[in-house]
């Protein structure tokens, strides 16, 4: 792969990561634990009667449900991101993690976080 078409890559890698988190922090927080760990923020209340309804009450716990899987998929996006860059750093990016052949470039330009080729790549 040429240099610049990776920089290129790279860029848009970085690019990606910063808005994903951008989008994770407006409703979880990191999870100082558990490495690259995100939580949807529960809904608080003061629990005293009558400050919160209960439809109120249970519409934030309806969002927050909805969340949950956005959550998830933001995540897997993520972690994603990093081991492509982290590839990058070691020489090893665009390698399917299968086949350990050159992923395609088009599909590297189209998904430039993918871990395997067109063959190999999980249905």
């Amino acid at each position: 792969m040429n240099k610049k078409l990776l920089e290129e890559l790279k860029k848009n890698l970085e690019k990606e990561k910063s808005l994903i988190e951008k989008d994770l922090k407006g409703f979880a927080k990191k999870d100082e634990k558990l490495k690259g760990d995100w939580d949807t923020r529960f809904p608080k209340w003061d629990g005293e009667a009558g400050s919160s309804s209960l439809e109120t009450m249970a519409d934030e716990v309806e969002e927050y449900e909805s969340l949950l899987p956005i959550e998830q998929t933001l995540e897997l996006k993520l972690r994603n991101i990093n081991l492509a860059l982290e590839k990058m750093k070691k020489g090893k990016y665009g390698i399917c993690e299968k086949c350990r052949k050159e992923i395609e470039t088009e599909r590297l330009k189209t998904i430039p976080e993918a871990r395997y080729c067109l063959k190999c790549k999980p249905r």
